[in-house]
């Protein structure tokens, strides 16, 4: 079949503040192909794409020439947004600051339709939208802060439909989904790029995702194109060192747990249930939404333990309510032999109790320095000494593989993996005995997440650490958890060592996750 160009970019640089950010990237991508862009944070992949799309922050200069249809992009903004609209879908990689959180989901998604269609649009369009990309008609009556991660990048992903545009640019479409949900929306960009012809450029540090969707690749590094050409020759016999060491990078070795529980139980969970109001008609209302459903299970010090369930299905509400940031609505816990509900856990005991979040630069306030973020759990221990204060401070970042100077500067500053082991220096500035991780890696790079693995793993020896670990990732719960707990609908569903679990797995959803796991790369 003849090869018919859609998007052709010639010689792209863009500079900001006297710094080129990527220099003369070339490539081209013929209607309907899969064309992968890889490469560690700040390698230039999303600038790459920001720049073929004409949404570049304010300062940028862009040289070079892209050309859509064998034509030149437009380049008055007017005309450029209607183009964009039209005939470039865009996908961003953190659905919750592109999503409006002032409108409801399906608000957004029929806003999208009016604005990308010529025919008039009704609710059915929504729900039919909403349906493709694995949503129930329920979410479009929902705000982006109602839904889970994985949710908010499934309404971004049918608003980028609305416009049934020739050209989708996905940016780290599926980093925050469960490995169902991956699989899913995988299957589902393919199956739109083949019924209707569109062109797909898939920027992404996951490999294995790329391996399965793309049919080529290039390779990027600080701005600059290191290898390019058919998926399974690039990922098969990489030529460029760098592209050597991401393909490693993505066949991590398994390792044990590194430590060994001591058999007393730390934390007892005893039926636990969380409930949510939802509003009916005309905001009177309706019926309650159970989040989390009698949960039960028992941690014991020093042991690590795996969450993995679908987005939604309540693993991070649980998480909330164990670290003492939401409130159950039945059932209590019992934390090192005191009975709470979560947001009554005593002061006392918040220090013994840490939780690093999903997101490691939207968990940091963009105005403090990290030390003084750091500092906030001290306010804990307000025994400690300014000496002892400082100490706790220079301890818990040169214990991640940080320098002390790290602490007067701000979170913009760092790299991905570095604002990541500072939240994890965070956790451990109060010396807890159990910390609690979600999706700890799913936002970094693949040679970052191999680092910050190992640091948990070590940390874990050298403290004593319990871990109630949250994530999507199989092999990294196989490889960190000493037993795994899946979750679906609010409920545990199936319990054991991973080792037992992944080789005879009981549950429809174990078997679905096990299932869905993409083949190597």
């Amino acid at each position: 079949m003849r090869r018919v160009s859609l998007l052709d970019v010639h010689d792209l640089t863009v500079s900001l503040g006297g710094r080129a950010l990527i220099e003369n990237v070339g490539f081209s991508v013929a209607r309907g192909e899969r064309f992968g862009l890889i490469g560690e944070s700040g390698s230039g992949k999303t600038m790459t794409a920001l720049a073929i799309a004409g949404l570049l922050p304010a300062g940028a200069a862009a040289s070079g020439q892209v050309l859509f249809d064998g034509t030149p992009m437009p380049r008055a903004e007017a005309a450029l947004a209607r183009f964009r609209g039209k005939r470039i879908g865009m996908v961003f990689q953190e659905p919750m600051t592109a999503l409006n959180p002032l409108m409801r989901a399906g608000a957004q998604i029929a806003e999208a339709i009016a604005l990308n269609r010529a025919e008039i649009h009704d609710h059915r369009s929504v729900i039919a939208l909403l349906r493709e990309v694995g949503l129930e008609p329920r979410h479009a009556r929902r705000y982006p802060h109602q839904l889970s991660g994985g949710q908010r990048q499934r309404v971004m992903i049918a608003m980028a439909l609305a416009s049934e545009p020739d050209l989708l640019i996905a940016d780290e479409p599926t980093s925050a989904l469960d490995l169902v949900a991956q699989r899913t929306i995988l299957e589902l960009i393919a199956g739109i790029c083949d019924r209707r012809g569109t062109a797909l450029l898939f920027i992404s540090h996951d490999l294995r995702a790329v391996a399965a969707l793309c049919t080529r690749v290039m390779v990027i590094r600080g701005g600059r194109v290191i290898e390019e050409g058919l998926t399974p020759h690039v990922f098969g016999q990489p030529r460029h060192p760098y592209t050597q060491r991401l393909v490693a990078a993505a066949r991590p070795d398994p390792r044990p747990p590194g430590a060994r529980p001591t058999g007393e139980t730390l934390l007892e969970v005893r039926r636990l249930t969380r409930r949510f109001s939802q509003p009916g008609p005309l905001l009177l209302p309706g019926a309650a939404f159970v989040a989390v459903s009698e949960v039960s299970f028992s941690l014991a010090a020093g042991e690590s333990v795996g969450l993995v369930g679908p987005s939604g299905c309540g693993k991070t509400t649980l998480a909330r309510m164990v670290v003492g940031l939401d409130r159950a609505s039945a059932g209590d816990m019992v934390f090192d032999g005191t009975t709470h509900r979560g947001s009554d856990l005593p002061q006392a005991l918040r220090r013994d109790l840490s939780l690093v979040f999903q997101d490691p630069f939207g968990s940091f306030d963009p105005r403090l320095t990290v030390g003084d973020s750091i500092a906030q759990p001290l306010r804990l221990l307000p025994a400690l000494s300014e000496a002892e204060r400082h100490r706790r401070l220079v301890d818990s970042v040169e214990v991640v593989g940080l320098s002390r100077d790290v602490l007067e500067r701000l979170p913009h500053e760092f790299s991905g993996g570095q604002r990541q082991r500072l939240a994890i220096a965070r956790a451990l500035v109060t010396r807890p005995r159990l910390v609690v991780l979600d999706e700890p890696v799913s936002a970094l790079d693949l040679s970052i997440r191999g680092e910050v693995l190992e640091l948990l793993a070590r940390l874990r020896v050298d403290f004593g650490l319990a871990y109630l670990l949250i994530s999507h990732d199989l092999e990294i719960v196989g490889h960190v958890c000493d037993r795994v707990l899946v979750m679906d609908k609010g409920e545990i569903v199936e319990a054991g060592p991973p080792v037992e679990l992944f080789a005879a797995p009981k549950h429809e959803l174990t078997r679905a996750l096990l299932d869905a796991r993409l083949p190597p790369v």
